[in-house]
């Protein structure tokens, strides 16, 4: 070739690359600026006519990988690494491509490769870090992360990368339990990104797992730095409020961030956050009426919405319409069988309708999807306990104005063999006295039973025993007995029917009389989700002296605070003998008793918790004058731990009994529970589930 031909050719072919380049400018600017759509059209054509250019080709593979097809980028990059096998750039597009696949293992052993080959590569350090990151090897992510930062000192991508490595590791860590090290990590955060709202959302979450609000309502309010973040904060501070027990301020709050997010009707994460807030600071309220219209509405907008199904199923353990409950979290699941909500919602939703196996379950799919977490363990643990056997001890002694003493223990058994079959065991002993007179009496009751629960809706208990008494002139033994069937007719009714033989034992002369009670009893009780409620029950009793009597009490209540309980109401009670003995027992042929009431409950779950109760009213005995009647009762529970109980209580009464008009009764006594197994003896079989619910 001459020289000027050869420098012709030359001058022709860098014109040409400096073109070429040139021209794959705009594409390197669509990558660069997220276009990858348009990236993958512009190489695309750019191939059309440069099917072999290595650059292009590469371009290309990003913009097909970065615009969502990730499996087709690994295809390109494997081709390339096939044809350029030393080309470190394609190496590492290669092992970048199976980040973008999910193929975390591969790329693992990949990368371990490239960072032995250029340990100096800032790419493929920080690509080894973030794929330890996806395999959740947090430790060793951070370590290679750093290393990264002494290649570029600052480095934005790696900084970034840093964040949410340290995120990943401070939730396991979280998910552990090991809180103090999670906030430091957190803490670390901060220092490199202040006011990090996503950090700051993660230790505000920690706070409220610890019950450390003050500084939970501190981590919220520190994100609050514009408009959008300050409703994100107003949420978290409306949970915050909640827990605390301040539902109408959590209600405020969620009415405040509701009014704010109409600005931002194109966040749609935003915006259904904040609904679904407003909607359970509703039901946290018990305005049930307003969140149905509010579930309406969204539910015409975005009809299929996992989260809307959940606010629906949500409603449904509110109201105790646990059909609707069940059917919304088993659609939830049928979209994503690892929906949070779906399953650990359906095993509250299960435990609520008295289904506890298949509660159970899917505790243990929560678990499954969500190691550790602590609200399907707490549900677990509690199911736990309710099947685990118990023994049960009751002391009491009592007093009256008529000179009459009594001791009474009563030691009691439950040992569940399933979740519907719980054998019971029961004995009793009763001594009493009249301090006047010195006449004494006493009985030993020996009993054995059973309940049986068919499903949440019907249940059945019975029990059969004898009671053997001695009285001061005679002695006898005599069959007792109980059965009750329990029932659930309808959502928010339960209807009990049965029937108990025992023995007239409250003093010494009763019990020396032989007089054993055939009661037939009849409970219903209406409650409504307006906090008004409706209990009656009726009793016919027919008697070995041949006697009857018959005994209406109805009490109608309402709930005025749910933390602690208080609720009052009032109470009317009716009695009617056939047969009038007043110098024997209190036998009226007629005897009203009307009385107002209130009552205050504590947590049962806290290590000390307590219950009062107090009533007034007015009885009236056949054709005497009215008089006023007080009854009052206090008792207070120690957990001492999770397996033994104590209680202690007392009470009062002054209305007519089974002695006679115008008396004064005094109870003291305890109670202790013990768990005397650590777990159900069905353990294994539970157990069993869990590992079927691993495997699948």
């Amino acid at each position: 070739m001459h020289l000027k031909s050869f420098f012709l050719t030359l001058v022709f072919l860098l014109l040409y690359s400096s073109l070429f380049s040139q021209d794959m400018k705009q594409g390197f600017n669509y990558l660069e600026t997220g276009k990858y759509v348009k990236a993958k059209e512009f190489f695309e054509n750019i191939l059309g006519e440069f099917p072999e250019n290595k650059t292009a080709r590469l371009c290309y593979g990003r913009a097909v990988g970065l615009s969502g097809d990730a499996k087709e980028a690994v295809t390109i990059f494997t081709k390339l690494k096939e044809e350029y096998p030393n080309d470190f750039e394609i190496k590492l597009n290669y092992a970048e491509s199976l980040l973008w696949d999910k193929q975390f293992n591969n790329a693992e052993g990949f990368y371990e490769k490239l960072v032995v080959e250029n340990p100096t590569s800032f790419a493929g350090v920080l690509g080894y870090a973030n794929t330890l990151s996806n395999l959740k090897k947090y430790p060793e992510a951070l370590e290679w992360v750093d290393k990264a930062l002494k290649i570029i000192p600052g480095n934005a991508n790696a900084l970034l990368s840093k964040k949410y490595i340290r995120l990943g590791y401070a939730s396991i860590l979280s998910q552990n339990k090991e809180y103090k090290r999670a906030l430091e990590l957190l803490d670390q955060n901060l220092k490199d990104f202040p006011n990090d709202k996503e950090t700051l959302l993660n230790k505000a979450n920690i706070f409220l797992l610890t019950n450390r609000y003050t500084e939970a309502e501190q981590s919220y309010l520190g994100f609050a730095n514009n408009a959008k973040d300050s409703i994100t904060a107003i949420n978290g501070l409306a949970l915050l409020a909640h827990k605390k027990y301040k539902d109408k301020k959590a209600l405020q709050l969620a009415r405040i961030s509701k009014k704010k997010v109409t600005r931002f009707k194109n966040d749609k994460n935003l915006w259904l956050s904040t609904q679904e807030r407003y909607i359970q600071a509703l039901l946290w309220n018990r305005k049930f009426s307003q969140a149905k219209t509010e579930i309406g509405k969204l539910k015409t907008k975005l009809p299929n919405e996992a989260r809307v199904l959940s606010l629906e199923a949500t409603y449904g353990m509110y109201t105790s319409n646990f059909g609707i409950s069940l059917d919304r979290y088993n659609t939830i699941l049928n979209t994503s069988q690892n929906s949070f909500d779906g399953n650990l919602g359906i095993a509250n939703a299960y435990r609520a309708a008295g289904l506890d196996m298949k509660s159970y379950e899917y505790a243990f799919k929560t678990l499954k999807y969500y190691p550790k977490q602590p609200d399907a363990e707490k549900l677990i643990k509690t199911l736990k306990k309710s099947h685990t056997p118990f023994l049960e001890e009751k002391t009491a002694y009592t007093f009256d104005n008529g000179d009459n003493e009594a001791f009474n223990v009563t030691v009691r058994a439950e040992i569940p063999l399933s979740v519907k079959f719980i054998p019971q065991v029961q004995y009793d002993y009763r001594t009493t006295k009249n301090t006047i007179t010195n006449v004494e009496a006493s009985s030993h009751d020996f009993s054995a039973g059973f309940l049986y629960k068919h499903n949440g809706k019907i249940s059945l208990f019975s029990k059969v025993g004898i009671t053997s008494a001695k009285g001061f002139t005679t002695d006898f033994n005599a069959l007792v007995a109980e059965v009750m069937l329990k029932t659930k007719p309808f959502r928010l009714q339960s209807l009990d029917v049965g029937f108990k033989r025992d023995l007239q034992n409250f003093n010494a002369d009763l019990l020396n009389r032989e007089i054993l009670m055939n009661n037939f009893i009849l409970n219903y009780n209406l409650g409504t989700n307006f906090n008004l409620g409706w209990y009656t029950q009726y009793i016919y009793t027919s008697q070995t002296d041949d006697n009857s009597r018959n005994l209406l009490f109805t009490s109608l209540y309402y709930t005025f605070l749910r933390r602690p309980v208080i609720k009052g109401g009032i109470n009317y009670q009716y009695i009617t003998f056939e047969n009038q003995v007043p110098t024997i027992y209190f036998s009226p042929s007629q005897f009203n008793l009307g009385e107002v009431f209130l009552e205050i409950l504590s947590d049962s779950n806290k290590k000390w918790s307590y219950s009062l109760s107090n009533a007034l009213g007015r009885q009236f005995v056949e054709d005497d004058p009215s008089s006023s009647t007080f009854r009052a009762e206090g008792k207070f529970m120690y957990q001492f731990s999770d397996r033994f109980k104590a209680t202690i209580y007392g009470k009062y009464s002054n209305i007519a009994s089974a002695t006679a008009a115008g008396f004064e009764f005094t109870e003291l006594g305890f109670k202790l529970k013990w768990h005397f197994l650590r777990k159900p003896i069905f353990d294994k079989k539970i157990m069993e589930q869990k590992n079927s619910e691993n495997k699948k």
